[in-house]
């Protein structure tokens, strides 16, 4: 999947959406996206990348516990196949809870 099949692919949320964040004084209340490429997991065979793995963040930003806005999203990432790992904590500074998708394409 590329930059563009994912940034498609989140905005079946609904949701604002950005990548790794959101420009100062243009976050917008919660809920909302973010996503990133933190890294890859690469393959590697005759001292080359033999075929690239990029590790992909989903973060759900919501200013209370929604368990039906995250099954909508966990829907839209079983519809494209994508499989997922989540956890989640509350940043309490930001008094927001943030869940985290976290997969490799």
């Amino acid at each position: 999947m590329t930059y563009d099949d994912i940034t498609n692919m989140l905005k079946e949320a609904g949701l604002p959406l950005a990548y790794d964040h959101f420009a100062e004084g243009e976050s917008p209340e919660p809920p909302f996206l973010i996503f990133l490429f933190p890294g890859s997991d690469n393959m590697f065979a005759d001292n080359g990348v033999y075929f690239k793995i990029s590790q992909l963040n989903m973060e759900l930003y919501t200013n209370k516990k929604d368990p039906e806005l995250e099954e909508k999203l966990e829907d839209i990432l079983t519809a494209h196949e994508i499989p997922w790992e989540k956890s989640e904590v509350w940043i309490d500074s930001e008094k927001m809870y943030e869940v985290l998708y976290q997969t490799e394409i």
